[in-house]
């Protein structure tokens, strides 16, 4: 499987957690890296974008040598990276991409530019066989207001018509109650229906990386030749027990517990 996202110094999110989460499961990672931030549980300090040409380089040398039966994308940062990747996914047509519209770190940095918004809609969404948004990430792309679950279903749906093949809209940020018995409830949506992926919400400051795992388990299942519904079945319960056992590192918003499925 061939990931193409950003390093995380902190080991928590980004092509850390990817590695670590398609280990885990049982898949082989392969990187193309995009950029390389400073930062730990506390937040983003640094960014220094990986060279677009290095990036198609690292990208096709996997592709030509080892190949792939996945890919999976995150932290693109500006446009001309999109285009790069996206240049990347089509000629590799055959094989599934998983896209996470990495926006925004836990911690409230920015990971891509305002303008490589429309990029992103245009150029990538249209190549997905799985786009991962947040609520807040659905918002942006599609215009709409995403707060409710209702919400959350007109977003996939117009995020479909956008040209996804599938779309898994993350309800973490879905608060239609209060207090830590509330529920969080994912839909994955197609256009031949829906899957609600529903459990109890996590009272924990140890999320950081939540969208990047997800995503990263999504694509392993594919790659294996799960079905989309079993992929994200096995992922959504993989990182809600690697949430629950976070190993509590850092001040902030600590990361995730990638190896439980392993020890186990």
């Amino acid at each position: 499987m061939l990931v193409l996202a950003g390093s995380d110094s902190g080991g928590g999110a980004g092509i850390q957690a990817d590695i670590k989460t398609i280990t885990a499961l049982g898949g082989y990672a392969a990187t193309a890296i995009t950029a390389v931030t400073v930062q730990n549980t506390l937040g983003v300090t640094g960014v220094h974008p990986i060279p677009r040409d290095i990036v198609e380089a690292q990208a096709r040398a996997v592709l030509d040598d080892i190949g792939a039966d996945a890919l999976k994308t995150g932290m693109l940062g500006d446009a001309a990276m999109v285009e790069v990747v996206a240049r990347v996914l089509d000629s590799a047509k055959a094989i599934p991409a998983v896209v996470d519209p990495v926006m925004v770190a836990k911690g409230g940095a920015s990971l891509l530019a305002e303008q490589a918004i429309g990029a992103l809609r245009t150029l990538m969404i249209p190549r997905a066989a799985l786009l991962t948004p947040n609520a807040p990430e659905a918002a942006v792309l599609t215009g709409l207001s995403v707060e409710t679950t209702d919400d959350l279903r007109r977003a996939g749906e117009a995020l479909l018509e956008l040209g996804a093949q599938a779309v898994l809209m993350k309800g973490g940020h879905i608060l239609e109650g209060s207090g830590a018995g509330d529920r969080v409830i994912d839909l994955l949506i197609t256009r031949h229906g829906e899957t609600a992926f529903e459990g109890e919400r996590i009272d924990t400051r140890h999320t950081h990386g939540t969208g990047c795992t997800l995503a990263s388990a999504c694509a392993t299942g594919l790659a294996q030749g799960l079905s989309l519904t079993e992929s994200v079945a096995r992922a959504w319960n993989y990182v809600h027990e690697a949430m629950l056992r976070a190993p509590g590192f850092g001040a902030g918003h600590g990361p995730l517990d990638h190896g439980w499925v392993v020890r186990k």
